[in-house]
């Protein structure tokens, strides 16, 4: 188990410096023209996949760092560079790690491959959760997934939404229902192989930030799937709903919030995305406050300004160290008797919104246009306290965790 520090190790600062330098010369004079178009930066995440960065391999290094600072550091770094398409290149990552939690190893070496592609021939993935009824109320789900014995296939039907690549994937992972009566417990997650017949993309979504990832629908309609692309295989399924459904029986609550539980490990990432956001605006304001003269002085020598930056740098730092905590924590298997994974997305989520409203106004009228970057990193920050969890959701976590109460 590794102890708690503060202090970046050495080959830690110099994945650290090396994604900083991919995100400046990289991403961020790319930023501007993507959000524009509203279109997948196909040429930044082949870049990405040349540098070694959009790859299972780095990911991998990264999730496995033993004091779990890995995947935050990463996130801020890329988000720092620019939201939209750092999401682009950490997208297929979701759809990546459903695979690695809930796979084989034939299906993990057979599918995740083919969802980056290579340097050449780039490919991208969609991890498909979501319902038009069923965001955060999971056991709402309705597409449902049928087993044809006689072919061994498994036939889904049903409509998914806000798809991060949803339709242009290479591979499509999709959870869908398989046991109505268990609610989320009666759910599997199945892999859609490229070119399967009744999968379309349904709406894509002309957003308010992060325009340079593709959000879609994606619809599915009598979609069949070999039966070995059910993640995990027919008899462990058959065994965990048997499970589930002893557990349903003897109290069930128990049983559900062990599976939050779960979910919580995941929030800390989201809150570094948001953190790095932050700091991208706060510097520009910092750097613009520091410039920009009104009375014959820099307006950061005016009290009103300068205490917005002491207040945005404080609250940047307070996010950073809840979702340093909450990595750390997830890693070394330290239980969240405090919902801190929850804790740290929804602190970090909010300081982002704040941080670069508050960048807006210290740049007055021109934070008000596209000349400026804080206008977009603004319209971006939004997403943070809606998707993995609005922060209401993380807030109902939180309360309900402290209070004993069982979490649905």
């Amino acid at each position: 188990m590794s102890e708690f520090t503060l202090e970046l190790n050495d080959d830690q600062k110099q994945v650290r410096d090396w994604l900083h330098g991919f995100a400046a010369d990289v991403i961020r004079p790319a930023a501007s023209e993507w959000d524009e178009r509203e279109e997948t930066p196909w040429p930044v995440i082949q870049e990405a996949a040349k540098v070694g960065i959009y790859s299972l391999d780095f990911y991998a290094q990264q999730f496995f760092d033993p004091t779990g600072l890995g995947i935050p550091m990463a996130m801020e770094e890329l988000f720092w560079g620019d939201a939209g398409i750092a999401l682009s290149i950490v997208g297929t990552g979701l759809a990546a790690v459903g695979v690695l939690a809930n796979g084989t190893e034939e299906q993990i070496g057979t599918w995740i491959p083919q969802m980056y592609g290579d340097a050449d021939d780039v490919k991208v993935a969609a991890f498909c959760s979501s319902e038009p009824d069923a965001g955060s109320d999971v056991a709402s789900m309705r597409t449902r997934a049928v087993y044809d014995r006689a072919k061994d296939e498994w036939v889904l039907n049903g409509t998914k939404t806000w798809a991060t690549n949803g339709g242009i994937a290479n591979v499509h992972v999709v959870v869908a229902v398989v046991d109505p009566e268990l609610g989320s417990k009666g759910h599997a997650s199945f892999i859609v192989p490229p070119g399967t017949p009744g999968l379309s993309q349904g709406q894509k979504f002309k957003k308010h930030g992060i325009r340079a990832s593709h959000t879609a629908e994606v619809v599915l309609e009598d979609v069949r799937v070999p039966g070995h692309c059910l993640l995990g295989g027919k008899e462990k399924l058959d065994q965990r709903l048997a499970r589930a459904r002893e557990r349903a029986a003897s109290g069930g609550e128990r049983v559900k919030n062990a599976a939050m539980a779960t979910f919580e490990a995941s929030r800390p990432a989201v809150g570094a995305m948001a953190v790095g956001t932050a700091r991208a605006a706060y510097e520009v304001a910092l750097d613009y406050a520091k410039t920009r003269t009104q009375f014959g002085r820099p307006i950061i020598d005016n009290q009103g300004v300068a205490f917005q930056l002491a207040d945005m740098r404080t609250q940047i730092d307070a996010a950073r160290l809840l979702v340093w905590r909450a990595s750390w924590m997830a890693t070394t298997g330290k239980p969240f008797t405090s919902a801190e994974g929850s804790m740290s997305k929804l602190y970090a989520s909010e300081t982002a919104k704040k941080v670069t409203a508050q960048a807006v106004q210290i740049l007055g009228g021109n934070g008000f246009t596209r000349e400026y970057p804080v206008e977009r990193m603004h319209r971006d920050a939004a997403i943070y306290t809606i998707f993995e969890g609005t922060s209401e959701i993380q807030r109902l976590v939180i309360a309900r965790t402290l209070s004993g109460m069982p979490i649905r």
